[in-house]
């Protein structure tokens, strides 16, 4: 069953996206929405993203077939209290966040809502915040975790999966516990590991910024995440912080444990801990997107002559390819070109390649 009315509690760059998505796959739908910024929700109203901008939550939305939470992690705790007593039979009540544990243990205070709601985490995303970097497209084929209370009925759950199917995301039904353990271990330990060896490299660099001029690809590559919106991880440490507490715990034990065989230079010992590594890292399954977008970009040897970056610019130009960044990159770390191109999607960079390569330009890819 398609829902007729959706409402959004919180329009930033995950509920913002998905009001878009659904607005543009279903635009009959209506959709209302309540945004602590009233910018926000004027943005979303000019664009036709929302019929109805709300100014409080509450009966507002008691006519709305699905109600999405879409508030910081912590915040969306106290907006269940304010549903509480407007849910009806034909009503589902989900979120966004990045961790459940929270909003479920908060459900459960209210009985009312605990048969009404199916936690939700599209895994998508980019380090940006805002209603202003949400797009229509940013959920086509990313993973949609579901976390069902154990009161909500089976019929909800599939009606929930296929509308999730139906705006382009694949649908993945876990306990909620499990959930966070798993963003935990693949989504919330690389960013707090990404933030501490920046700040690592931060403290360790000289007065020159000799590391910060210098670090390459590789560096930049590991570290993007830690430059994700600082609140939002101070939401999702507080949040999660049991998991990662002991995740952190885990990856110290395994950090000393490498340390170990390499002071105790075993070639056998090194060679097979960056064997099994680089076996588990290439068996990924690229083909859906996870909680950062990823990044379409080539490196290709320039030609040290004057208009080199303009021949390049206007051969993909022509050919109607979109260049999203462009630039000269001072190293050569695994023997990557000078000059870095980023582009919008897969299509677009996939064409590129083939269309460089074709005029004799030496490409390297990521």
């Amino acid at each position: 069953m398609i829902p007729e009315k959706i409402g959004f509690i919180g329009l930033g760059h995950i509920g913002g996206s998905v009001a878009k998505t659904v607005h543009r796959i279903y635009p009959d739908i209506q959709i209302v929405a309540y945004d602590t910024c009233r910018a926000t929700l004027d943005t979303a109203l000019q664009e036709g993203v929302i019929s109805e901008a709300l100014d409080q939550v509450g009966k507002g939305f008691s006519d709305c077939n699905y109600i999405y939470l879409c508030a910081p992690v912590l915040d969306n705790a106290d907006y269940v209290r304010e549903l509480s007593g407007i849910l009806h039979d034909d009503m589902l009540l989900t979120d966004v966040g990045s961790v459940k544990t929270g909003i479920h243990e908060q459900i459960q205070k209210f009985p009312d809502l605990e048969r009404h709601f199916i936690g939700g985490h599209p895994m998508c995303g980019t380090e940006h915040v805002g209603y202003e970097y949400s797009t229509a497209y940013m959920l086509e084929n990313a993973y949609y975790i579901l976390t069902p209370t154990h009161t909500v009925s089976p019929q909800k759950v599939d009606e929930f999966e296929h509308f999730v199917t139906s705006i382009g995301a694949v649908p993945l039904i876990l306990d909620y516990k499990k959930h966070d353990f798993s963003v935990g271990s693949i989504s919330h330990l690389p960013t707090v590991i990404a933030s501490t060896l920046v700040n690592l490299v931060k403290n360790l660099d000289d007065s020159d910024e000799t590391l910060r001029t210098i670090a390459a690809g590789g560096f930049k590559d590991i570290t993007r995440v830690a430059s994700s919106d600082p609140t939002m991880w101070e939401n999702i440490c507080l949040a999660n912080r049991n998991q990662i507490l002991e995740l952190i715990d885990t990856y110290v034990n395994a950090l000393k444990e490498t340390r170990n065989t390499i002071a105790e230079s075993h070639p056998e010992e090194i060679k097979e801990f960056f064997s099994s590594a680089k076996e588990y890292r290439d068996s990924f399954n690229i083909s859906h997107r996870g909680p950062i977008r990823p990044v379409y970009q080539l490196f290709c040897d320039l030609i040290d002559e004057a208009g080199g970056i303009a021949t390049i610019a206007t051969i993909l130009a022509s050919n109607n390819i979109s260049i999203k960044n462009i630039g000269i990159i001072h190293n050569r770390e695994f023997q990557q070109g000078v000059l870095q191109v980023e582009f919008y999607d897969s299509d677009a960079y996939d064409h590129a390649v083939e269309l460089l390569r074709k005029y004799h330009y030496t490409v390297y890819e990521k």
